[in-house]
């Protein structure tokens, strides 16, 4: 098949590559220029074990291709998907105007049916407000053509987001078409050979099952950082702690660590954007405040446990890379959520 990925950041370029790798032809768009040019030249702007290698094989076997032209993808393919930001708003909600921005154009250069499908992190009724959009721009163009949204959410941990992708342990696949059914069945059929990992829904189910996703990761981690702060005033140790409740296979090891916080590119700005859905539609999600606020109040409970270390005295301390103060670093660290390793 043709699959056209428009974005290519983190999910974008391993999107676009692991579909070139199972046979698909695919061209990835961005409008940052020197992005394209630097990954035309076989180079990765992004970090993720074995990413490069899959990208300059695939291009190099003529599955891969670049462009800064959206008017290349929407030509090109059948299937648009949609890799954007979404990045926080202020108020926690998620900003959509790139996602917007790119349904704005795909309506108003498309001259042929087109599924299009929303990788992005969105929150529920993106995926009608991406519909409308296009036909709005189609309407004005006096063209009625076919078009069906889908919400196809990523699940992809850093650093194994290759993994991930090419041995999913689930597909999520939300649209209230069977047009667009049989198509995603289609582009994901390589991925599928052991047993059927497709879930289909509605495509609101499906936008909410990401966000739920990652905030009951984010809970996890929230939880086992307050019962850190018990099993110190208590005297116990919190390693053997998790490897005790980790070895029940109904709770598992993973996002059990304690430590600073959860941070990243995604925890943060969905369980905020959680929240802002749950302020807009008048409903409160105690437990969900509780992670955020516990998450915030784990930097200060880090920060002042090393002060305490060192009675308060953190004057000629080095970090472990012994080039960089202590004070200012905890400092930082106090206001917002960093990772640093520190020698204590």
């Amino acid at each position: 098949m043709k699959v056209s990925v428009i974005g290519t950041g983190y999910v974008g370029l391993v999107t676009g590559a692991c579909l070139a790798e199972v046979g698909h032809n695919v061209l990835c768009m961005d409008v940052d220029l020197k992005r394209i040019e630097i990954l035309r030249m076989g180079e990765v702007p992004i970090y993720e074990p074995h990413l490069e290698g899959m990208i300059k094989r695939n291009v190099l076997e003529g599955r891969l291709a670049f462009t800064s032209k959206t008017e290349d993808c929407v030509s090109f393919s059948k299937v648009q998907m949609i890799a954007v930001g979404t990045p926080p708003g202020e108020d926690g909600s998620a900003d959509l105007q790139y996602v917007i921005a790119v349904a704005k154009e795909i309506g108003r250069l498309t001259t042929d049916a087109k599924v299009i499908v929303n990788k992005s992190t969105v929150p529920v009724g993106t995926a009608d407000l991406v519909f409308k959009t296009v036909k709005e721009q189609l309407k004005l163009r006096g063209l009625d053509i076919e078009v069906d949204v889908v919400s196809n959410p990523e699940f992809l941990k850093e650093g194994h987001a290759i993994e991930d992708f090419m041995r999913p342990e689930r597909i999520i696949i939300g649209t209230e078409s069977q047009n667009a059914v049989k198509i995603m069945k289609r582009l994901y059929a390589p991925f599928e050979r052991n047993h059927d990992k497709m879930l289909i829904m509605d495509s609101r189910s499906a936008e909410f099952t990401k966000y739920a996703a990652n905030a009951m990761l984010a809970t996890r981690i929230s939880f086992m950082n307050e019962l850190s702060s018990l099993a110190e005033k208590v005297d116990a140790d919190i390693e053997w702690v998790r490897k005790g409740i980790g070895s029940d296979s109904r709770i598992g090891y993973q996002f059990l660590y304690p430590g600073v916080g959860y941070g990243g590119s995604c925890f943060p700005k969905d369980v905020k954007a959680l929240l802002h859905l749950g302020r807009e539609k008048g409903v409160h999600l105690e437990v969900l405040s509780s992670v955020e606020k516990i998450n915030k109040e784990q930097r200060n409970f880090f920060v002042n446990k090393i002060r305490r270390y060192f009675d308060q005295n953190l004057k000629n301390k080095k970090s472990q890379s012994g080039d960089l103060p202590l004070n200012p670093i905890l400092t930082i660290c106090g206001k917002r959520l960093v990772s640093i390793s520190s020698r204590v």
